[in-house]
């Protein structure tokens, strides 16, 4: 059986975290694209696009919360709802940023629109890296070692040897 205290996990250094988020969110990006093709096959692209942009959301949360940032277990749903919050941000950038692209020069080639959103969502990502590192799986790092049992601190305390002599203890003696 295992114990609360088996099941917490430490968590990760920066760069193992980082690596994690780019492992996960990557896979789960590239299943989503492959998904949204094939179900835009059925329904209109932009109902696909939501539907596979929420099912790709919670389970990268997920699998943020349980492998990329050690939180121990299955995530909230105030972490659900704060990772669709970064996701959400991330997409508003991607979007400005084509935006932007679009305005500045009359018909881009796609060699300059790809370097443009993904340079984006690079730039989103990393942000969105910071956010829930810092803010969505904090709270669940600062829980689990408030919650893990303390560990006896051991000193070493340098005593000064008493002399045996009972006259030099007690000189009334």
């Amino acid at each position: 059986m295992k114990t609360a205290q088996n099941q917490q996990q430490t968590a990760p250094g920066t760069f193992t975290a980082f690596a994690r988020f780019v492992l996960c969110g990557g896979g789960v990006g590239l299943a989503s694209s492959f998904a949204v093709a094939g179900l835009a096959s059925w329904i209109p692209w932009v109902l696909a696009n939501a539907f596979v942009t929420a099912v790709s959301t919670l389970l990268a949360t997920e699998l943020h919360a349980r492998f990329t940032f050690g939180a121990g277990g299955r995530a909230t749903w105030r972490q659900h709802a704060q990772s669709a919050g970064s996701a959400a941000a991330a997409y508003a950038v991607t979007c400005v940023a084509m935006l932007v692209l679009q305005q500045l020069v009359t018909s881009p080639g796609a060699v300059l629109e790809q370097v443009v959103y993904l340079t984006a969502s690079a730039l989103a990502g990393v942000a969105r890296f910071v956010v829930l590192r810092l803010v969505v799986f904090a709270r669940s790092r600062s829980q689990a070692a408030a919650t893990a049992p303390a560990r006896p601190v051991h000193t070493a305390v340098a005593r000064a040897s008493a002399p045996a002599d009972p006259a030099a203890l007690c000189p009334a003696a």
